[in-house]
């Protein structure tokens, strides 16, 4: 199994069960975002706002950007291991990797404090 610090788990199978449960959490909000926008034809931005103001929908809806971020990581890291190796960019793979890691870690940071701050400012 694969164990390394820029990985999310402590293996490759806790990798894989974060996850597993990400895409249910993540299939769970937009199925039910779905839902909402299906149901109400006429959609308004109060009847929007109304949803987002209740604690239960802003505990929801955080929990899907966490899982968003962590299913980004790991994919993304397993596909920095998987094709940024020594056979496809020579010796400075493990530059590339690292720093390809650190700008996913930095957009994926900088997108969930932005809408942690969205979300919590209604």
């Amino acid at each position: 199994m694969v164990t390394n610090i820029t990985s999310l788990g402590r293996n490759g199978l806790y990798d894989w069960l974060v996850q597993r449960v990400s895409a249910v959490v993540l299939l769970a909000w937009f199925v039910f975002v779905g839902l909402f926008i299906a149901t109400h034809g006429d959609l308004q931005y109060g009847q929007w706002r109304d949803l987002f103001a209740q604690t239960w929908m802003r505990v929801f809806t955080l929990a899907a950007l966490l899982s968003l971020c962590a299913h980004a990581w790991i994919g993304l890291w397993t596909v920095a291991t998987d094709y940024l190796t020594k056979l496809a960019l020579g010796a400075f793979a493990t530059l590339a990797r690292l720093g390809f890691l650190l700008i996913v870690f930095a957009v994926l940071l900088t997108y969930l404090v932005w809408a942690v701050q969205i979300l919590w400012s209604i």
